[in-house]
């Protein structure tokens, strides 16, 4: 039996050997990357910056895009330096903390989400009581809440992954590490703990989904009671940018964990991995910017006194 500690690095897996589509890997993640980036630096800055802006819903977005921002440069730039440099390997510490780091910010990420439903119910249902609930104080304790029930999620995950030991090598079958590709190289009788682990996360992800269901089940509902049609566009527009970040964010996570075992490929879960770790925190800048005229002109705003500070 192979212990995971004789262990020195892993191997990831390469998306070609091709030096040409290398470099197309190489371009197209940093082309993703970049977009990533800047749509995410543009909203924090202009939330951070614009005093118009510091009200609830902005501040969770605030968060969001921290959230963002972390989870893809936890996995985008190893994935590039790879492809750039022509090699797999990533180092046993390296792998650890990608796990930890990428866990940490996808579940505070999904907790967060969680949290803005709650906000958007009370904007829409109870909106004579919106500043005593969604108070600067209970905002800051939710975030809080996020934030470090998703550390704590994460440290145990991590820990108990990597004390498993590894009867399987260490070619991992993904483009960055994660706790399935890693549970895949361990004794099949060593992982009971961590299934463990993963099924109390998988229920209070399950909670938190049929939170946000039910929420919006009881804001459309509130909607439709709105006699003008100005005010019913008003809500659906406050909502539907989340709405549809949930909806990516669930939707690739469960056709990349929950999909049949008869759909399952080494090509099929390469796309998967690259749907919900890469494409949602380079569109959700633009979702929530798209019908939002408030984070338009504070964006505006924004690049207009950085080009005037550069001329």
């Amino acid at each position: 039996m192979s212990n995971s500690s004789s262990y020195t690095e892993f191997l990831l897996l390469a998306f070609s050997d091709t030096r040409e589509l290398q470099l197309l890997h190489f371009s197209l993640f940093l082309g993703i990357y970049l977009v990533a980036l800047l749509g995410n630096g543009l909203i924090i800055t202009a939330v951070a910056c614009d005093h118009c802006l510091h009200t609830p819903m902005y501040f969770f977005l605030f968060n969001l895009s921290l959230l963002d921002l972390g989870s893809i440069s936890t996995t985008v730039p190893k994935s590039m330096a790879n492809s750039l440099w022509d090699t797999r390997a990533i180092s046993y510490l390296g792998c650890a903390a990608q796990i930890f780091f990428f866990f940490f910010l996808i579940s505070a990420e999904y907790y967060l989400l969680t949290v803005m439903a709650y906000d958007r119910y009370v904007a829409i249902c109870r909106p004579l009581h919106y500043g005593t609930i969604m108070g600067s104080r209970a905002c800051a304790k939710m975030a809080a809440v996020a934030w470090g029930s998703a550390f704590l999620n994460a440290l145990l995950h991590t820990a108990n992954t990597f004390s498993i030991p590894l009867c399987q090598g260490n070619v991992v079958d993904q483009f960055f590490c994660e706790i399935p590709q890693i549970l895949k190289l361990s004794c099949s009788d060593s992982y009971l703990w961590e299934a463990g682990l993963i099924v109390v996360t998988g229920s209070l992800g399950f909670g938190c989904f049929v939170f946000i269901v039910l929420s919006y089940v009881q804001i459309f509902t509130a909607v439709l009671r709105i006699p003008s049609e100005q005010g019913r566009h008003k809500a659906f527009s406050m909502c539907l940018p989340h709405l549809t970040v949930v909806s990516l964010f669930v939707s690739t996570i469960i056709f990349a964990y929950l999909k049949p075992p008869s759909f399952s490929s080494p090509a099929l879960d390469l796309v998967a991995a690259f749907l919900y770790s890469v494409v949602p925190p380079a569109v959700n800048p633009l979702i929530y910017s798209m019908r939002n005229k408030e984070l338009q002109d504070a964006v505006r705003k924004l690049i207009q006194l950085l080009l005037f500070q550069h001329q």
